[in-house]
């Protein structure tokens, strides 16, 4: 009986494997039409639209820096990509605040790490006052600092992919914003007395471009060229720094070596934790950005039931002492002693926010210690030189950002950026206590931002992953930001 089924066998087997290949390339080919008619997995990854429904959300101080965020969650980037994505594309269209010649420092939620960082690259400081400098500049540690934020999350794009939109913005003109536009008008008059800046930023007759006109900065897409073919490492070791070391000596702001550009490094630090309820945690920003540490007193202040009065008092309190003594930043927390303060006059800096799909965010605050920095353009490179802090009244900014997690339920719950001189810490301590301790809305969160401080959040009140329906995405309405959350049909 065997002998006479073998012969049948091969047939047999060879027809079923046939017909199992019609089957599975008539399924494939369905596949391939209803994903070229839905916009899913044909469309290649590096291009907006590869990935469909639910990718995340966006929020920041400048339309067209959020809107590139929005296409690379669209791409398949995760939030350390598109959080990269937007930074470099305000380094064009808000370089009042955001800028190569400057710096910040984010909060990095990884869910698969399940334990946020914190990344500090503040723009650099000076050993003394330079010779012939009468506007020190600070050393720039943006681009290193970006580099790094990308590299302490598994990267989904490549780094130079990243750069390329502020590079085509800067070439080809890119829109002026409300944001910007305010900021020209609120100190024109000393900034075009830089020929470049004048040349940017101004129109013929010397007025700052209109909102919605658009502007070109050709020098510095040449810049962002540059770091995408030779790499960030060449802006601080290689041709590129001795670019810098020759044109900051050229227009007083204080020649920058190239030493002092290789030895800039942004700083991996454990952020400043707080408990708030149900197993929930907060990462804030750890000093030398010490608005995170001050928005940690807040929060705990607002948790003891505190008026926002006295939580702002406090903050401000806790950040005073931090640069007048330094310490443990867990030790001042705890410290209900410390007398009123009050850190002077501040800068500005601006906010932005990202988390993605996976519940992966980032949260960062960006400056250049003043308004414009030095208010010089490097020659032939494009971008402003933020101001040397601790110089003459020259202090760093109250960098002011967080991240709120649950560790057992491995998810990510809320992201917060602030801005807005001495109300950045409330920016995000008031929204952050709104929402982990009393579950109020992010309309109702941001309402009790008191001024000037502008908060940017991000919040999923069941948890991401989880219930991602109910995440909410929003910008401070009464700045001049705006919020994406991103989800493709």
């Amino acid at each position: 009986m065997s002998n006479t089924a073998r012969p049948l066998t091969r047939p047999i087997r060879l027809l079923a494997l046939m017909l199992g290949g019609l089957t599975l390339a008539g399924c494939q080919a369905t596949r391939n039409v209803t994903n070229s008619l839905l916009g899913g997995p044909s469309v290649p990854a590096g291009t907006p639209g590869h990935v469909s429904g639910f990718l995340g959300g966006v929020a920041g101080e400048e339309p067209v820096a959020v809107a590139v965020a929005r296409d690379i969650l669209s791409a398949g980037g995760n939030a350390a990509d598109a959080a990269v994505a937007a930074a470099f594309t305000m380094t064009v269209t808000l370089p009042s605040r955001v800028g190569l010649g400057g710096g910040g420092a984010c909060i990095l939620y990884d869910a698969r790490r399940n334990d946020p960082e914190a990344l500090v690259f503040l723009p650099g400081a000076r050993a003394g006052i330079p010779p012939n400098a009468d506007r020190p500049a600070a050393v720039p540690l943006m681009a290193r600092g970006l580099f790094a934020v990308q590299a302490r999350m598994p990267r989904s794009r490549p780094f130079e992919e990243l750069i390329a939109p502020a590079e085509q913005l800067a070439r080809f003109g890119a829109p002026m914003s409300r944001a910007l536009y305010n900021d020209l008008v609120a100190v024109s008059a000393p900034l075009f007395a830089d020929p470049q800046a004048r040349a940017v930023f101004a129109t013929p007759d010397g007025r700052p471009i209109a909102v919605g006109d658009r502007f070109q900065n050709p020098a510095l897409g040449g810049t962002l060229t540059a770091l995408r073919v030779a790499g960030v490492g060449d802006l601080h070791q290689g041709a590129l720094a001795r670019r810098i070391e020759e044109a900051t000596g050229q227009i007083g702001v204080g020649t920058i070596s190239v030493g002092e550009m290789r030895a800039a490094l942004p700083e991996v630090v454990r952020p400043v934790f707080v408990n708030a309820r149900g197993g929930d945690r907060i990462a804030f920003l750890p000093p030398p950005a010490d608005g995170g540490l001050a928005a940690a007193a807040a929060f705990q202040a607002l948790q003891a039931n505190q008026r926002l009065e006295e939580a702002q008092a406090r903050s401000l309190a806790v950040a005073a002492a931090w640069r007048q003594r330094g310490g443990d930043p867990q030790a001042l927390l705890a410290d209900a002693g410390l007398p009123g303060g009050l850190p002077g006059n501040l800068p500005a800096s601006a906010g932005l926010m990202v988390f993605d799909r996976e519940g992966n965010a980032v949260s960062c605050a960006f400056t250049m210690n003043n308004l414009f920095g030095t208010g010089r353009i490097a020659p032939g490179m494009g971008f402003l030189m933020a101001a040397a802090p601790n110089i003459g009244r020259v202090q760093p900014p109250l960098l002011s950002a967080a991240v709120g997690w649950n560790p057992n339920l491995r998810a990510f719950r809320m992201a917060a950026a602030g801005s807005g001189q001495e109300g950045a810490p409330m920016a995000v301590a008031g929204p952050m206590a709104a929402q982990m301790l009393r579950d109020a809305g992010a309309e109702a969160a941001v309402q009790i931002v008191p001024e000037p401080g502008r908060a940017q959040l991000g919040m999923c009140p069941r948890y991401l992953p989880g219930w991602p329906s109910l995440c909410t995405t929003l910008s401070d309405p009464r700045g001049t930001g705006v919020a994406m959350g991103a989800t493709d049909r």
